[in-house]
């Protein structure tokens, strides 16, 4: 069974991820902002994590998927980014962070499902 981490200060968003996740064979998990989502990271060891780009706190959806990807333990980790900024720029700087995908919302949870099978496969 998959770990999943949900990363995400809005709620529905959140259980709108949780409702699409739960018909599959995922362990899921929730975190409401990047800090909660990076110490949960470091302790659960998640396979993929859905990271909201921008979110309050001092540690945005970028900065953690970077402390995640730069971590050892955690380098295995797959990281979606979603976020509301979908310009060429934005995306880069996902990719610059070492997002392993970059989905735009209003998403359709189709896109999530298929971007972590793809994932899935290449681990």
């Amino acid at each position: 069974m998959k770990k999943v981490l949900i990363v995400e200060d809005h709620a529905d968003i959140r259980k709108l991820l949780r409702m699409t996740l739960e018909f599959d064979d995922f362990e899921i998990h929730e975190a409401a902002d990047g800090a909660a989502g990076l110490a949960m990271a470091r302790e659960l060891a998640p396979d993929i994590v859905l990271m909201d780009v921008m979110m309050p706190g001092p540690c945005s959806g970028l900065d953690a998927c970077r402390l995640i990807k730069a971590d050892p333990a955690l380098r295995h980790a797959k990281v979606i980014m979603l976020s509301a900024l979908g310009q060429a720029q934005d995306r880069q700087r996902g990719q610059q962070a070492g997002a392993d995908d970059y989905l735009v919302k209003p998403f359709r949870t189709a896109e999530v499902l298929a971007s972590i099978y793809r994932l899935e496969t290449a681990m």
